[in-house]
């Protein structure tokens, strides 16, 4: 279950995710220097609009995709809030995928696979740079890029999972829904 988990905080704090018992949680691999950072601004807006209601977001940043996140934690942090004004948490950059992938993930994978990604301009893009590196990387549950969204509601069941190319009202009605 998802209260089974811990992650650290951007300020190296252990945050149990039993804390967030009966909220809502977005958890999103994110990244400072991808196409699809501008998400920061309706992830933001969702925060403001839902935390009141029990919306939790676990903002983790990720370098493992084309190195998109290449700052310390502070850095990190300081971009987000000067560029996109955010005042939701964020946690420890962390790997997502591979060997050294936070427990979290692995566990959000295993309940929500890659299930293709939503019409976007770069989806033909990101399908054949993934189709040339491995034949067989959409039957993987791997992320597969920054800003890979998972929905937990309050029971701690994970939901949904949104890919990149999601669009965003589709992540905010869902996330309405479970409120």
């Amino acid at each position: 279950m998802i209260y089974d988990y811990e992650v650290i905080t951007g300020k190296g704090e252990k945050l149990n995710l039993s804390e967030y018992k009966g909220k809502v949680i977005m958890v999103v691999n994110t990244a400072t220097g991808c196409g699809f950072t501008p998400q920061y601004a309706p992830i933001e807006q969702m925060y403001k609009d839902y935390h009141d209601k029990g919306l939790e977001i676990l903002d983790i940043p990720c370098n493992q995709f084309g190195g998109q996140a290449p700052g310390s934690d502070d850095e990190i942090h300081e971009f987000c809030t000067v560029h996109f004004n955010t005042t939701f948490p964020q946690m420890k950059k962390s790997d997502v995928n591979g060997e050294n992938e936070l427990p979290l993930f692995t566990y959000l994978k295993s309940q929500k696979g890659f299930a293709g990604f939503d019409e976007h301009e770069l989806k033909g893009l990101l399908e054949q740079m993934f189709s040339a590196a491995d034949p067989d990387w959409d039957k993987k549950p791997d992320i597969k890029w920054n800003f890979t969204k998972f929905i937990i509601d309050r029971e701690g069941n994970v939901v949904a999972r949104f890919e990149p190319t999601a669009d965003m009202k589709a992540v905010e009605e869902c996330v309405k829904s479970l409120l």
